[in-house]
């Protein structure tokens, strides 16, 4: 394993002293894989015995459809995971894509015995309790999404995510992660659309923006 002290300080592995991860990646099958930027890492409609966990760059989960309709639902950054649900489930097929965002380094982990362990001490222990703290913290950001999209007009939509960027970052300046496109996906507008209001939110003084720098004024 490449990158055993990033690893470490991931949530996935909180609490493990160096004895505990071992044995847990040893464990889990834990294998790394590196993508180049836009390639497909998980596939809607199939299925995956295997979460990952992000080690560098960042991964989006996508929503798809046969119509070239592309909605994001989530950015993945380093040290945090995807897939967890659906290696858990086993029997249910992805209803999304994992993208690459970028060149990124991904660690598959073989979870599907945490299910049929009876210990709940040392590292499996630890990992089911991270885990849980994952889900919290998924669904909360989940149900952020819903807030950004709930608003009608596409002002109304950006400047929900902009307020919840600057509660979360304590700043009303800052960079989000997501370009033109990948905004006007995760808000579930149209790019061309989306550019046009951003403009007519800086003449009217509500924000200040360059690429995925937001000054909210």
């Amino acid at each position: 394993m490449n990158n055993p002290q990033i690893i470490s300080k991931t949530i996935l592995f909180h609490g493990m002293s160096e004895e505990e991860l071992e044995a847990a990646l040893q464990s889990l099958q834990a294998e790394e894989k590196d993508y180049r930027k836009g390639q497909l890492i998980l596939h809607a409609g199939k299925r995956t015995d295997r979460m990952g966990l992000v080690l560098e760059g960042s991964v989006s989960i996508e929503s798809n459809d046969f119509w070239g309709n592309r909605t994001i639902l989530s950015h993945v950054e380093a040290g945090q995971v995807f897939a967890e649900t659906y290696a858990l489930l086993q029997s249910e097929s992805m209803l999304v894509d994992a993208v690459a965002n970028d060149t990124c380094r991904i660690l598959f982990l073989d979870i599907r015995g945490l299910l049929k362990t009876n210990a709940l001490e040392g590292w499996q222990g630890k990992l089911i309790r991270n885990l849980l703290i994952i889900s919290a913290q998924k669904n909360y950001h989940l149900s952020g999404r819903s807030f950004h999209t709930a608003p009608k007009s596409i002002r109304g939509r950006v400047m929900a995510y902009l307020n919840t960027v600057a509660l979360q970052k304590k700043k009303t300046s800052f960079e989000i992660p997501f370009d033109r496109q990948q905004l006007a996906d995760y808000l579930n507008v149209e790019r061309s659309a989306l550019s046009k209001e951003l403009g007519k939110m800086q003449r009217d003084g509500i924000i200040k923006t360059r690429k995925n720098h937001f000054e909210i004024v």
